[in-house]
């Protein structure tokens, strides 16, 4: 599916700073556009823990499948050479 055009994102920020003007009251200085973007929080340890709690056991499992290899390699070199 292609992206979207430049013209339509602009045409979409568009809409979107006259409809966010228009639900603001009138001031009656100068318009001045401040947009605040929501502070970010930095993720707890504990939420980390509990959003990666799959990786420890799949490393585990990968080094495991990649030491037998190797093993497998280096046997086969004397056995073949």
């Amino acid at each position: 599916m292609p992206k979207k055009s430049r013209r339509a994102k602009a045409k979409h920020r568009a809409a979107v700073a006259r409809a966010i003007r228009e639900s603001q009251p009138q001031q009656s200085g100068p318009l001045t556009a401040e947009i605040q973007s929501a502070p970010r929080v930095p993720p707890k340890a504990q939420d980390l823990a509990g959003r990666y709690q799959y990786v420890m056991p799949e490393m585990k499992r990968i080094g495991i499948i990649a030491g037998s290899i190797i093993v497998i390699l280096i046997i086969l070199s004397f056995v073949l050479g």
